[in-house]
């Protein structure tokens, strides 16, 4: 037997597939069109998976469907709809849940490179108010500030005595205590 206007629900209901290829070929300019309507300014790709959407839904839920052909559109048609503001909802929340990660990610590069810049402007004022003081006590500072050895590794690789090293660290923390930004850092 072949699937007609007068016979589809009853084959449909059925499951035979000509029923669903009749009902695609006979509505699916209705459930584009709906489909489009809502989903226009989503994406094409939207559009064709709310098209399959009800077809395949039509298809699990015939046994559902009570009411002659000229009902069957409306009830095709409602499903798409729905299908239709479904997918845009969900589509909608996605694109700004996007749009929130990338902005969040923006201001976090963003945060980023102004604290890079920060920590580099610090460091070469560090720098700068380090080349005030006499080689030794600069070369004391880098290995204790920028190497971070103890006081004891820095004794015993200058041959210095560890009271030495720490009195050399407490006057240069003085000297350079003069400036605000270093006073921070050091003291």
């Amino acid at each position: 037997m072949k699937c007609n206007s007068k016979n589809f629900i009853n084959r449909l209901k059925k499951e035979k597939e000509d029923a669903l290829e009749f009902i695609i070929e006979e509505y699916s300019s209705l459930v584009k069109g709906i489909s489009y309507k809502i989903l226009s300014n989503i994406s094409k790709e939207a559009i064709d998976e709310c098209v399959n959407d009800v077809f395949l839904t039509v298809w699990q839920n015939a046994n559902l469907f009570e009411g002659n052909p000229e009902d069957f559109k409306k009830w095709i048609a409602m499903i798409t709809k729905h299908k239709a503001i479904d997918r845009y909802r969900q589509l909608d929340k996605l694109q700004k849940r996007e749009k929130n990660d990338e902005f969040i990610l923006e201001q976090s590069i963003s945060e980023d490179v102004q604290i890079s810049l920060l920590e580099k402007d610090e460091k070469n004022t560090l720098l700068l108010a380090l080349s005030t003081l006499k080689d030794i006590d600069r070369e004391i500072f880098m290995m204790k500030y920028f190497l971070y050895l103890t006081t004891q590794e820095i004794a015993e690789s200058l041959n210095l005595s560890i009271s030495a090293v720490e009195n050399r660290l407490y006057r240069g923390k003085k000297k350079l205590a003069k400036n605000p930004i270093l006073r921070e850092r050091f003291i």
